[in-house]
Protein backbone atom coordinates (compact mmCIF):
# COMPACT_ATOMS: atom_id res chain seq x y z
CA UNK A 1 0.00 0.00 0.00
CA UNK A 2 1.71 3.45 -0.79
CA UNK A 3 2.73 5.52 1.94
CA UNK A 4 -0.34 8.55 1.47
CA UNK A 5 -2.82 5.60 1.46
CA UNK A 6 -1.35 4.23 4.54
CA UNK A 7 -1.27 7.60 5.98
CA UNK A 8 -4.99 7.99 5.30
CA UNK A 9 -5.93 4.63 6.78
CA UNK A 10 -4.28 5.65 9.62
CA UNK A 11 -5.93 8.66 10.27
CA UNK A 12 -9.44 7.10 9.54
CA UNK A 13 -8.80 4.01 11.79
CA UNK A 14 -7.43 7.21 14.70
CA UNK A 15 -11.22 8.74 14.44
CA UNK A 16 -12.30 5.99 14.92
CA UNK A 17 -10.83 4.43 17.49
CA UNK A 18 -9.25 7.31 19.96
CA UNK A 19 -12.04 7.62 22.07
CA UNK A 20 -11.98 4.31 23.17
CA UNK A 21 -8.33 3.77 23.02
CA UNK A 22 -8.03 6.63 25.61
CA UNK A 23 -11.47 5.81 27.39
CA UNK A 24 -9.75 2.34 28.18
CA UNK A 25 -6.46 3.68 28.90
CA UNK A 26 -7.95 6.46 31.44
CA UNK A 27 -9.68 3.62 33.29
CA UNK A 28 -6.18 1.80 33.81
CA UNK A 29 -4.05 4.61 35.11
CA UNK A 30 -6.82 6.77 35.92
CA UNK A 31 -5.62 9.97 34.29
CA UNK A 32 -7.39 11.66 31.31
CA UNK A 33 -3.98 14.03 30.34
CA UNK A 34 -1.69 10.63 30.47
CA UNK A 35 -4.26 8.17 29.18
CA UNK A 36 -4.13 10.47 25.77
CA UNK A 37 -0.33 10.87 25.78
CA UNK A 38 0.12 6.94 26.03
CA UNK A 39 -2.89 7.05 23.06
CA UNK A 40 -0.76 9.35 21.38
CA UNK A 41 2.51 7.11 21.98
CA UNK A 42 1.00 4.60 19.84
CA UNK A 43 -0.54 6.95 17.41
CA UNK A 44 3.42 7.48 16.30
CA UNK A 45 3.98 4.42 16.87
CA UNK A 46 1.68 3.36 13.63
CA UNK A 47 2.78 6.11 11.30
CA UNK A 48 6.69 4.96 12.11
CA UNK A 49 5.64 1.08 11.47
CA UNK A 50 2.61 0.35 9.56
CA UNK A 51 3.64 1.76 6.22
CA UNK A 52 6.41 -0.58 6.51
CA UNK A 53 4.40 -3.69 8.38
CA UNK A 54 0.99 -2.91 6.83
CA UNK A 55 -2.14 -2.40 8.37
CA UNK A 56 -2.92 -4.97 11.17
CA UNK A 57 -5.68 -7.13 10.86
CA UNK A 58 -7.36 -5.30 14.10
CA UNK A 59 -5.63 -2.05 14.14
CA UNK A 60 -7.45 -0.99 17.42
CA UNK A 61 -6.30 -3.47 19.54
CA UNK A 62 -2.82 -3.12 17.51
CA UNK A 63 -2.92 0.51 19.48
CA UNK A 64 -4.25 -0.95 22.70
CA UNK A 65 -1.62 -2.93 22.53
CA UNK A 66 1.16 -0.40 21.79
CA UNK A 67 -0.36 1.69 24.85
CA UNK A 68 -0.59 -0.75 27.52
CA UNK A 69 3.40 -1.49 26.64
CA UNK A 70 4.04 2.06 26.85
CA UNK A 71 2.36 2.42 29.63
CA UNK A 72 3.62 -0.40 31.88
CA UNK A 73 7.29 0.88 30.39
CA UNK A 74 6.01 4.30 32.53
CA UNK A 75 5.03 2.74 35.34
CA UNK A 76 8.33 0.73 35.40
CA UNK A 77 10.39 4.25 34.67
CA UNK A 78 9.10 5.51 37.69
CA UNK A 79 9.31 2.52 40.10
CA UNK A 80 6.23 1.88 41.43
CA UNK A 81 6.47 4.21 43.65
CA UNK A 82 3.26 4.64 45.09
CA UNK A 83 0.64 1.50 45.48
CA UNK A 84 -1.69 2.71 42.87
CA UNK A 85 0.85 2.35 40.31
CA UNK A 86 1.78 -0.67 41.72
CA UNK A 87 -1.71 -1.90 41.21
CA UNK A 88 -1.57 -1.07 37.96
CA UNK A 89 1.24 -2.11 37.10
CA UNK A 90 0.13 -5.88 37.80
CA UNK A 91 -2.98 -5.65 36.22
CA UNK A 92 -1.02 -4.50 33.12
CA UNK A 93 1.45 -7.45 33.56
CA UNK A 94 -1.47 -10.09 33.99
CA UNK A 95 -3.08 -8.66 30.60
CA UNK A 96 -0.34 -9.19 28.84
CA UNK A 97 -0.10 -12.22 27.53
CA UNK A 98 -0.27 -12.53 23.68
CA UNK A 99 -2.28 -10.54 21.15
CA UNK A 100 -5.10 -13.02 21.70
CA UNK A 101 -5.51 -11.07 24.85
CA UNK A 102 -5.04 -7.17 23.77
CA UNK A 103 -7.76 -7.88 21.11
CA UNK A 104 -10.14 -8.90 24.01
CA UNK A 105 -8.96 -6.40 26.22
CA UNK A 106 -9.11 -3.91 23.43
CA UNK A 107 -13.09 -4.63 23.80
CA UNK A 108 -13.79 -4.92 26.94
CA UNK A 109 -16.26 -2.77 28.87
CA UNK A 110 -15.73 -0.12 26.17
CA UNK A 111 -19.17 0.83 26.36
CA UNK A 112 -18.72 1.50 30.26
CA UNK A 113 -15.59 3.41 29.35
CA UNK A 114 -16.56 5.51 26.95
CA UNK A 115 -19.64 6.48 29.17
CA UNK A 116 -17.12 7.33 32.17
CA UNK A 117 -14.56 9.60 29.45
CA UNK A 118 -17.79 11.66 28.49
CA UNK A 119 -18.52 12.46 32.06
CA UNK A 120 -15.12 13.12 32.84
CA UNK A 121 -14.32 15.41 29.91
CA UNK A 122 -17.81 16.72 30.72
CA UNK A 123 -17.43 17.72 34.08
CA UNK A 124 -18.46 20.62 35.86
CA UNK A 125 -15.03 21.74 37.72
CA UNK A 126 -14.50 22.30 34.26
CA UNK A 127 -15.11 25.83 32.42
CA UNK A 128 -18.01 25.65 29.11
CA UNK A 129 -15.42 26.59 26.78
CA UNK A 130 -12.75 23.72 28.58
CA UNK A 131 -15.53 21.16 28.42
CA UNK A 132 -16.24 21.68 24.61
CA UNK A 133 -12.60 21.50 23.58
CA UNK A 134 -11.49 18.36 25.94
CA UNK A 135 -14.74 16.59 24.44
CA UNK A 136 -13.70 17.68 20.70
CA UNK A 137 -10.46 16.53 21.60
CA UNK A 138 -10.92 13.32 23.34
CA UNK A 139 -13.76 12.21 21.65
CA UNK A 140 -14.08 13.52 18.79
CA UNK A 141 -10.49 12.96 17.72
CA UNK A 142 -9.90 16.29 16.78
CA UNK A 143 -6.52 17.94 16.16
CA UNK A 144 -6.19 20.66 18.17
CA UNK A 145 -5.48 22.99 15.21
CA UNK A 146 -9.04 21.75 13.93
CA UNK A 147 -10.84 22.85 16.89
CA UNK A 148 -8.84 26.04 16.82
CA UNK A 149 -9.81 26.64 13.69
CA UNK A 150 -13.27 25.49 14.24
CA UNK A 151 -14.02 28.19 16.86
CA UNK A 152 -11.96 31.06 15.45
CA UNK A 153 -9.27 31.22 18.02
CA UNK A 154 -5.21 30.59 17.51
CA UNK A 155 -3.88 27.28 17.71
CA UNK A 156 -2.06 28.46 21.16
CA UNK A 157 -5.19 29.58 22.93
CA UNK A 158 -6.49 25.86 22.35
CA UNK A 159 -3.82 24.19 23.30
CA UNK A 160 -3.58 25.89 26.65
CA UNK A 161 -7.37 25.59 26.96
CA UNK A 162 -7.22 22.26 26.68
CA UNK A 163 -3.56 21.70 29.01
CA UNK A 164 -5.39 22.93 31.67
CA UNK A 165 -8.56 21.01 31.42
CA UNK A 166 -6.44 18.27 31.88
CA UNK A 167 -4.47 19.88 34.35
CA UNK A 168 -7.57 21.37 36.05
CA UNK A 169 -9.44 17.52 36.26
CA UNK A 170 -6.40 16.12 37.58
CA UNK A 171 -5.52 18.70 40.39
CA UNK A 172 -9.44 18.19 41.37
CA UNK A 173 -8.68 14.59 41.39
CA UNK A 174 -11.64 14.31 39.04
CA UNK A 175 -12.83 10.55 39.69
CA UNK A 176 -13.27 8.56 36.15
CA UNK A 177 -16.12 6.90 36.84
CA UNK A 178 -19.99 7.61 35.73
CA UNK A 179 -21.46 9.50 38.60
CA UNK A 180 -24.41 7.95 40.49
CA UNK A 181 -27.55 8.68 42.40
CA UNK A 182 -28.88 12.76 42.67
CA UNK A 183 -25.07 13.72 40.66
CA UNK A 184 -25.89 11.76 37.57
CA UNK A 185 -28.67 14.08 36.67
CA UNK A 186 -26.56 17.30 37.01
CA UNK A 187 -23.70 15.58 34.99
CA UNK A 188 -25.74 14.48 32.66
CA UNK A 189 -27.09 17.43 32.14
CA UNK A 190 -23.42 18.86 31.57
CA UNK A 191 -22.57 16.27 28.83
CA UNK A 192 -25.73 17.33 27.28
CA UNK A 193 -25.24 21.04 27.33
CA UNK A 194 -21.31 20.53 25.79
CA UNK A 195 -22.80 18.47 22.98
CA UNK A 196 -25.55 20.67 21.93
CA UNK A 197 -22.80 23.82 22.40
CA UNK A 198 -20.85 22.07 19.88
CA UNK A 199 -23.70 21.67 17.35
CA UNK A 200 -24.58 25.33 17.81
CA UNK A 201 -21.59 26.75 17.02
CA UNK A 202 -21.57 24.53 14.18
CA UNK A 203 -25.40 25.15 12.65
CA UNK A 204 -25.37 29.19 13.79
CA UNK A 205 -21.54 29.97 14.27
CA UNK A 206 -21.55 33.17 16.86
CA UNK A 207 -18.38 34.79 14.78
CA UNK A 208 -16.56 34.35 11.65
CA UNK A 209 -17.51 34.71 7.89
CA UNK A 210 -19.75 31.64 7.44
CA UNK A 211 -23.23 31.21 8.41
CA UNK A 212 -22.66 26.96 8.97
CA UNK A 213 -19.47 24.92 10.35
CA UNK A 214 -20.82 21.09 9.47
CA UNK A 215 -18.32 19.68 10.82
CA UNK A 216 -19.08 20.75 14.01
CA UNK A 217 -22.92 19.40 13.72
CA UNK A 218 -21.89 15.93 12.59
CA UNK A 219 -19.25 15.84 15.68
CA UNK A 220 -22.13 16.94 18.14
CA UNK A 221 -24.23 14.35 16.26
CA UNK A 222 -22.15 11.65 16.54
CA UNK A 223 -21.33 12.38 20.26
CA UNK A 224 -25.29 12.56 20.85
CA UNK A 225 -25.67 9.22 19.11
CA UNK A 226 -23.26 7.80 21.56
CA UNK A 227 -24.19 8.87 24.37
CA UNK A 228 -27.87 7.92 23.60
CA UNK A 229 -26.48 4.27 22.96
CA UNK A 230 -24.41 4.35 26.09
CA UNK A 231 -27.82 5.68 28.46
CA UNK A 232 -30.58 4.34 26.48
CA UNK A 233 -33.19 4.89 29.04
CA UNK A 234 -32.50 8.48 29.33
CA UNK A 235 -35.08 10.42 27.82
CA UNK A 236 -33.51 14.12 27.41
CA UNK A 237 -30.04 11.97 25.70
CA UNK A 238 -33.18 10.90 23.08
CA UNK A 239 -34.00 14.54 23.04
CA UNK A 240 -31.50 15.58 22.20
CA UNK A 241 -30.43 13.54 19.39
CA UNK A 242 -34.07 13.97 18.08
CA UNK A 243 -33.11 18.29 17.79
CA UNK A 244 -30.13 17.68 16.48
CA UNK A 245 -31.35 15.49 14.03
CA UNK A 246 -34.20 17.23 12.84
CA UNK A 247 -32.68 20.85 13.29
CA UNK A 248 -29.20 19.53 11.02
CA UNK A 249 -32.15 18.19 7.98
CA UNK A 250 -32.37 21.86 7.01
CA UNK A 251 -28.64 22.10 6.54
CA UNK A 252 -28.29 21.59 2.54
CA UNK A 253 -31.08 24.72 2.35
CA UNK A 254 -30.07 27.41 5.04
CA UNK A 255 -27.62 28.60 2.88
CA UNK A 256 -27.72 30.03 -1.58
CA UNK A 257 -25.44 29.38 -3.46
CA UNK A 258 -23.25 31.96 -2.27
CA UNK A 259 -22.95 30.44 1.66
CA UNK A 260 -25.59 33.45 2.41
CA UNK A 261 -28.03 32.57 5.04
CA UNK A 262 -31.56 31.84 4.12
CA UNK A 263 -34.50 32.08 6.67
CA UNK A 264 -36.91 29.16 7.48
CA UNK A 265 -39.85 30.68 6.06
CA UNK A 266 -38.17 31.16 2.40
CA UNK A 267 -36.43 27.65 2.44
CA UNK A 268 -36.57 25.05 -0.21
CA UNK A 269 -38.60 22.17 2.20
CA UNK A 270 -37.82 20.24 -0.71
CA UNK A 271 -34.04 20.51 -0.08
CA UNK A 272 -34.61 19.38 3.78
CA UNK A 273 -32.98 15.67 4.75
CA UNK A 274 -36.10 13.28 4.95
CA UNK A 275 -33.89 10.98 5.92
CA UNK A 276 -32.57 12.99 9.24
CA UNK A 277 -36.28 14.03 9.97
CA UNK A 278 -37.29 10.43 9.84
CA UNK A 279 -34.15 9.82 12.32
CA UNK A 280 -35.30 12.74 14.47
CA UNK A 281 -38.77 12.02 14.42
CA UNK A 282 -38.01 8.61 15.79
CA UNK A 283 -35.80 9.57 18.56
CA UNK A 284 -38.45 11.84 19.52
CA UNK A 285 -40.81 8.60 19.81
CA UNK A 286 -38.10 6.78 21.61
CA UNK A 287 -38.02 9.68 24.19
CA UNK A 288 -42.03 9.75 25.12
CA UNK A 289 -41.94 5.82 25.14
CA UNK A 290 -39.65 6.22 28.20
CA UNK A 291 -42.63 8.08 29.49
CA UNK A 292 -40.86 10.61 31.26
CA UNK A 293 -42.51 14.08 31.68
CA UNK A 294 -40.47 16.00 28.54
CA UNK A 295 -37.81 17.71 29.90
CA UNK A 296 -35.82 20.71 27.88
CA UNK A 297 -34.28 18.84 24.65
CA UNK A 298 -38.05 16.88 24.31
CA UNK A 299 -39.76 20.31 23.84
CA UNK A 300 -36.75 21.86 21.85
CA UNK A 301 -37.06 18.70 19.71
CA UNK A 302 -41.07 18.60 19.62
CA UNK A 303 -41.16 22.66 18.20
CA UNK A 304 -38.41 21.13 15.48
CA UNK A 305 -40.81 18.50 15.10
CA UNK A 306 -43.91 20.75 14.34
CA UNK A 307 -41.56 22.45 11.41
CA UNK A 308 -40.47 19.24 9.48
CA UNK A 309 -43.71 18.26 9.77
CA UNK A 310 -45.27 20.92 7.84
CA UNK A 311 -44.87 20.81 4.13
CA UNK A 312 -44.99 24.22 3.82
CA UNK A 313 -44.53 27.34 5.48
CA UNK A 314 -48.24 28.27 6.13
CA UNK A 315 -49.16 25.04 7.36
CA UNK A 316 -47.14 25.12 10.57
CA UNK A 317 -48.72 24.49 14.08
CA UNK A 318 -48.14 28.04 15.19
CA UNK A 319 -50.44 27.66 18.33
CA UNK A 320 -48.50 24.52 19.14
CA UNK A 321 -45.41 26.05 18.70
CA UNK A 322 -46.03 28.63 21.03
CA UNK A 323 -47.35 26.24 24.02
CA UNK A 324 -44.80 23.76 23.46
CA UNK A 325 -42.72 27.07 24.39
CA UNK A 326 -44.67 28.14 27.26
CA UNK A 327 -44.16 24.62 28.83
CA UNK A 328 -40.52 25.13 27.80
CA UNK A 329 -40.38 28.44 29.65
CA UNK A 330 -41.54 26.65 32.77
CA UNK A 331 -38.90 23.49 32.44
CA UNK A 332 -36.20 25.85 31.61
CA UNK A 333 -37.01 29.79 32.33
CA UNK A 334 -35.22 31.89 29.86
CA UNK A 335 -35.55 35.41 28.24
CA UNK A 336 -34.26 33.81 24.95
CA UNK A 337 -37.05 31.11 25.28
CA UNK A 338 -39.56 33.78 26.02
CA UNK A 339 -38.35 35.54 22.76
CA UNK A 340 -39.02 32.61 20.47
CA UNK A 341 -42.48 32.20 22.24
CA UNK A 342 -42.45 35.78 21.32
CA UNK A 343 -42.17 34.53 17.71
CA UNK A 344 -44.51 31.75 17.73
CA UNK A 345 -47.22 34.03 19.00
CA UNK A 346 -46.59 36.69 15.94
CA UNK A 347 -47.82 34.34 13.68
CA UNK A 348 -50.07 32.52 15.73
CA UNK A 349 -51.85 35.24 16.80
CA UNK A 350 -51.09 38.50 14.57
CA UNK A 351 -47.65 40.50 14.80
CA UNK A 352 -49.38 42.72 17.77
CA UNK A 353 -49.26 39.82 20.23
CA UNK A 354 -46.10 39.00 19.57
CA UNK A 355 -44.35 42.45 19.27
CA UNK A 356 -46.00 43.30 22.76
CA UNK A 357 -44.28 40.31 24.48
CA UNK A 358 -40.58 41.22 22.46
CA UNK A 359 -41.17 44.61 23.73
CA UNK A 360 -41.80 43.43 27.33
CA UNK A 361 -38.42 41.92 27.17
CA UNK A 362 -36.48 44.67 25.66
CA UNK A 363 -37.99 47.16 28.63
CA UNK A 364 -36.38 44.53 31.23
CA UNK A 365 -32.86 44.76 29.45
CA UNK A 366 -31.63 41.28 29.92
CA UNK A 367 -31.54 41.27 26.08
CA UNK A 368 -29.90 44.23 25.48
CA UNK A 369 -26.95 42.95 23.97
CA UNK A 370 -28.44 39.78 21.89
CA UNK A 371 -28.82 40.83 18.43
CA UNK A 372 -31.68 38.37 17.87
CA UNK A 373 -34.04 40.78 20.05
CA UNK A 374 -34.01 43.85 17.57
CA UNK A 375 -34.11 41.40 14.53
CA UNK A 376 -37.19 39.62 16.06
CA UNK A 377 -38.71 43.02 16.43
CA UNK A 378 -37.89 44.40 13.17
CA UNK A 379 -39.85 41.40 11.89
CA UNK A 380 -42.21 42.18 13.63
CA UNK A 381 -42.36 45.59 12.88
CA UNK A 382 -42.39 45.32 9.66
CA UNK A 383 -45.43 43.46 9.47
CA UNK A 384 -46.82 46.23 11.09
CA UNK A 385 -46.17 48.48 8.36
CA UNK A 386 -44.12 50.34 10.92
CA UNK A 387 -41.12 50.14 8.53
CA UNK A 388 -38.77 53.14 9.79
CA UNK A 389 -38.93 51.58 12.94
CA UNK A 390 -37.95 48.14 11.60
CA UNK A 391 -35.14 49.65 9.79
CA UNK A 392 -33.54 50.57 12.89
CA UNK A 393 -34.23 47.65 14.41
CA UNK A 394 -32.04 45.58 11.93
CA UNK A 395 -29.56 48.06 12.30
CA UNK A 396 -28.84 47.68 15.69
CA UNK A 397 -28.80 43.59 15.19
CA UNK A 398 -26.68 44.26 12.55
CA UNK A 399 -23.92 45.97 14.45
CA UNK A 400 -24.27 43.22 17.72
CA UNK A 401 -23.92 40.34 15.48
CA UNK A 402 -20.37 39.15 15.36
CA UNK A 403 -20.92 36.77 12.47
CA UNK A 404 -20.67 38.36 8.93
CA UNK A 405 -23.43 36.58 6.64
CA UNK A 406 -25.82 37.23 9.44
CA UNK A 407 -24.63 40.97 9.30
CA UNK A 408 -24.98 40.80 5.78
CA UNK A 409 -28.99 39.63 5.98
CA UNK A 410 -29.52 42.28 8.66
CA UNK A 411 -28.26 45.06 6.48
CA UNK A 412 -30.07 43.45 3.42
CA UNK A 413 -33.56 43.81 5.61
CA UNK A 414 -33.08 47.49 6.67
CA UNK A 415 -32.42 48.66 3.25
CA UNK A 416 -35.67 46.88 2.19
CA UNK A 417 -37.28 48.99 4.74
CA UNK A 418 -35.64 52.02 3.99
CA UNK A 419 -36.42 51.42 0.02
CA UNK A 420 -40.04 50.41 0.59
CA UNK A 421 -40.41 53.53 2.73
CA UNK A 422 -39.48 56.05 0.93
CA UNK A 423 -42.20 57.72 -2.00
CA UNK A 424 -42.37 57.25 -5.39
CA UNK A 425 -40.80 59.30 -7.81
Amino acid sequence: MPAAETHRTIDAVWRIESARLIAGLARMVRDVGLAEELAQDALVAALEQWPASGIPDNPGAWLMATAKHRALDQLRRRKMLQRKHEEIGRDLEAKQDGAADFEFSADEDVGDDLLRLVFTACHPVLTAEARVALTLRLLGGLTTDEIARAFLVPEATMAQRIVRAKRTLAEKRVPFQVPRGPELAERLASVLEVIYLIFNEGYSATVGDDWMRPALCEEALRLGRIVAELAPDEPEVHGLVALMEIQASRARARTDANGAPVRLFDQDRSRWDQLAIRRGLAALDRAARLGAPPGSYVLQASIAACHARARTPGETDWARIAALYAALGQVAPSPVVELNRAVAIGMAFGPAAGLELADSLAAAGSLKNYHLLPAVRGDLLVKLGRLEEARAEFERAASLTRNQRERDLLLVRANECKSANEPLP
